[in-house]
């Protein structure tokens, strides 16, 4: 990849554990000649596949980089069959403002497949897009709600045409073990990381770990221990993988929100009040919040409604709330036989 501005301070085909960065070309106010640094180790062991997790797409979701920097520090080449690449944190400065977005205003999961000639965001989709997915075999991609939305923890996936493709990917979910799962659209726009990774025919995975703004120990367990079991599954990773029956848990519920209707949106700006818990169980016209108008105290809050019956899966964590938001999603129960 001549024309990529991306260095990358490790060679992915070396053996045994290399720790360095990918570093892009920038320009900021306070320093005319920057460089952006991406932390990445990679870690191979002998023969089987290649499999990337990231974490830190979006800087207010830790739940994932500090999982995949366990995860980076904890492995050693004999635990692995295959390799292993960890990108801990793939927007460093949003993670450290804590903000979804880049101080530029990029959101790096709407700017897939990237340019080698565009904005930094750009510049690094473009690399993983042309550089990094196509030497993998699975592509594990952790996010949460972020500072503004709570989702049950699940591990999550879309609706893949492709039968195969899609069958190994609802497996991979189900191996993260969480009470929850979720097949999902986009309804933000595209230019997803796992929607090229699964254009590329990968087996792709995501999650959502909460949000809210703040991270419990269990949250932290959950991710930790889901993440390495994926791994096992995937055949990368030694060890027995474990099941919800090995652990002693009740079947895990899938949900699916395949509408767009499914996605509920705020009709007017204002402060929201869930009215519904997380995980209750909904039923249709049922209120699962209201927007106060500060401006209007004489005035009724606006109470937005399920359209239909399912599980409350995830609710606005702030209340002040503009026009459009999503507050909510009501999700569906499924089996496995009806997604295939």
């Amino acid at each position: 990849m001549h024309d990529s501005p991306v260095i990358c301070t490790i060679a992915y085909d070396r053996p045994g554990r290399q720790a360095g960065r990918l570093q892009l070309p920038r320009s900021l106010n306070d320093s005319g000649w920057s460089n952006l640094y991406v932390p990445v180790v990679c870690i191979a062991g002998g023969r089987g596949p290649t499999v990337l997790v990231t974490g830190g797409v979006h800087g207010d979701e830790p739940e994932g980089q500090i999982a995949a920097l366990n995860l980076a520090r904890d492995i050693r080449p004999d635990d692995v069959r295959g390799r292993l690449i960890i990108m801990p944190c793939l927007s460093p400065d949003a993670s450290r403002a804590f903000t979804r977005l880049w101080p530029s205003g990029a959101n790096l999961n709407r700017s897939f497949p990237g340019s080698p000639a565009g904005s930094p965001d750009e510049q690094l989709a473009d690399y993983l897009t042309r550089a990094v997915f196509p030497m993998c075999d699975a592509v594990c991609d952790i996010h949460s709600g972020g500072r503004s939305m709570l989702c049950l923890p699940w591990s999550e996936m879309h609706l893949v045409a492709d039968r195969g493709q899609r069958a190994a990917m609802l497996d991979a979910m189900l191996a993260w073990n969480t009470d929850y799962h979720f097949v999902y659209i986009d309804i933000a726009g595209g230019g997803l990381l796992v929607g090229e990774a699964e254009r590329q025919g990968k087996i792709v995975l995501g999650t959502e770990l909460g949000g809210g703004g703040h991270v419990t120990a269990a949250t932290h367990r959950l991710a930790e221990r889901g993440l390495r079991n994926f791994l096992r599954h995937a055949g990368v990773l030694a060890g027995p993988v474990e099941t919800r029956a090995s652990l002693g848990l009740p079947p895990a519920t899938i949900l699916k929100a395949l509408d767009a209707g499914d996605y509920l949106l705020a009709p007017e700006s204002g402060l929201f009040e869930a009215t519904a818990d997380l995980g209750e169980t909904v039923t249709p016209g049922q209120t699962v919040g209201r927007l106060h108008f500060l401006e209007r105290p004489d005035r009724p809050p606006e109470p937005v409604a399920a359209p239909a019956a399912g599980v409350l899966c995830t609710i606005r964590a702030i209340a002040p709330t503009q026009q459009g938001d999503c507050v909510a999603v009501i999700g569906h129960p499924c089996r496995r036989e009806d997604l295939l």
